[in-house]
């Protein structure tokens, strides 16, 4: 059985790094890396959602982890998401994520078509077995992905001794309760909504993974640690001007990332890029979302930190 106890706590999604042709920027990706690394985060989501993996070749994935790994490995806690639309290009994603040295690997259901439950746990077991010395994640994400973990396929996958259980971004946070119940103390939930990360925390998951946690991360381990020291008031408080920042972060005209991208640049001196076509990239009139949105963590530090 795993160590679980390499899960837990704040775990940013990695964003996308691109260049100014928009090809993956090797040096982006690492300056990416130790920018987390040096902000005390637990460990690193890469090649999900906010890796932008759906609009990337298997080429520019491994480009992305080989990158990642090369700051992190040793450093923290890795996982990186396989999923393509077919199990051949996923396997080849599963093995060269444990030759990097990953600590799990993870994968959305296929997409697409409505298959029935014991093809996609075949897709995911097909997967777990290309990378046989990996943690394997189930990555529930139905609003994006069509197709829900139900208890009866979660109870299927559980079967594999690789499965260590889930990364839930549905926003029924009773999900939560659903999956912790049925995988026990063996097994760990993910919470994936930013939104409800207190709710998700005090239902039972484990650790969070968020697709805004890089544009702030000091101010989730704060929420965390708030959560651990049972200081709930506080908590709330936090959670509540978290969702208030998130509102703006997804306001522009541009896709959220492409807005999380500049905040950074403001911030941090980060420069990432924007966002890979078709996701939208930032109109002139962004530029007030953006201020706006430093302007809000900023206050949000002055007050919480």
């Amino acid at each position: 059985m795993s160590n679980l106890e390499k899960y837990q706590g704040i775990i940013p999604a990695f964003y996308a790094c691109y260049d100014e042709v928009g090809e993956i920027n090797p040096e982006g990706v690492r300056a990416l890396t130790q920018y987390f690394i040096d902000k005390g985060v637990q460990g690193l989501y890469v090649n999900g959602s906010s890796g932008e993996c759906i609009y990337q070749s298997v080429a520019d994935r491994k480009r992305v982890l080989e990158e990642v790994m090369a700051v992190a490995k040793g450093k923290l806690t890795i996982i990186n998401h396989v999923a393509c639309n077919n199990t051949k290009d996923s396997i080849e994603l599963a093995r060269h994520a444990e030759s990097l040295g990953v600590d799990a690997i993870a994968a959305i259901p296929p997409i697409y078509f409505r298959l029935p439950e014991h093809a996609i746990a075949a897709y995911w077991n097909d997967i777990s077995a290309a990378a046989p010395n990996t943690d394997f994640v189930i990555y529930n994400i139905p609003q994006l992905a069509g197709v829900a973990l139900t208890p009866s396929l979660y109870k299927e996958m559980l079967k594999n001794e690789r499965v260590i259980g889930v990364k839930n971004s549905s926003m029924p946070v009773q999900d939560i309760q659903t999956f912790v119940s049925l995988g026990g103390e063996d097994h760990v939930v993910f919470n994936g909504p930013d939104e409800q990360f207190l709710g998700g925390r005090i239902m039972g998951a484990a650790a969070g993974i968020g697709g805004t946690y890089g544009a702030m991360p000091d101010l989730y381990l704060k929420l965390n640690q708030l959560i651990a020291d049972r200081e709930l008031e506080q908590a709330q408080a936090l959670q509540y001007r978290l969702n208030d920042i998130i509102s703006v972060l997804v306001s522009g005209h541009g896709n959220m990332y492409a807005v999380i991208k500049a905040v950074l640049e403001v911030t941090e001196g980060l420069q990432l890029g924007g966002v890979r076509s078709p996701l939208a990239n930032l109109l002139p009139e962004d530029q007030a979302v953006v201020t706006k949105a430093v302007k809000l963590i900023q206050q949000a530090r002055t007050d919480f930190l």
